[in-house]
This record gives C-alpha cells, structure tokens and sequence, in this order.
C-alpha cells in the first residue's frame, strides 16, 4: 500500500521563515536564508550533479519570503525579497528537510514533544 503524501493545512509566512502546519498537527518554522540557500533550481544547483551555486551562507541576512504560491507538481513556490522565484519546494522537502551544513528547521509535533519550536 503506497502512503499518501502529508499535505499542510496552512502556509504562514512569518518574521522567522516559512510556518507549516501539517495535517496531522506536525509544525514546522523554515527559517528564509535556509530556503533560499536549499533553492533547488538550476540557478542554484547544478542540474544533472545537484551541486550548489547558491548555499546558505551564500545568502545575504536580509533576504526574506515576500509570497508563496501553490503550483502544479512542485506544490510551493517561493519569491524571495531579492527577486529570486524558486518553484522547487515539494512538500516533503518542506516537511523533512535533508541535513547538512545548514540548521535544521524547528519542528513541533501536536501534542508536545520532538524538537524545540520557538
């Protein structure tokens, strides 16, 4: 039996990032310079070998989420206050990112418990 994606139930842009609440209760806050600095695009990231143009650190303190649209089979969309569109966020990177050198997102799951959520 194939598992059903989780979908969120509200997309929040917040001072801090991005704010999901997941179906199930699950929260998560992505900070902005970490989504940008994951962008997933071409001009980001190599598209063949994945390998990063653009990385967190990469990414000026200042630069925000200034929209977030629902598209297609990549279901987020992100335009950031420098002008950069990113169409690359399906929802299970933006609920169970991949390590790496950047932090990982605060995660809060109903109920109490996991990973502090400021």
């Amino acid at each position: 039996m194939t598992q059903t994606p989780q979908r969120p139930k509200k997309l929040e842009i917040v001072e801090d990032g991005l704010h999901v609440i997941w179906q199930d209760g699950l929260e998560t806050l992505l900070p902005h310079r970490y989504l940008r600095g994951n962008c997933g695009c071409a001009q980001c990231a190599h598209e063949l070998t994945h390998h990063r143009h653009v990385s967190v650190d990469d990414v000026p303190p200042h630069v925000t989420i200034v929209e977030q649209m629902p598209i297609g089979s990549y279901p987020v969309a992100l335009l950031f206050s420098d002008l950069h569109l990113s169409r690359f966020f399906p929802y299970p990177l933006l609920r169970r990112p991949s390590g790496g050198p950047v932090p990982q997102p605060r995660v809060r799951c109903a109920g109490g418990g996991a990973v502090p959520f400021a």
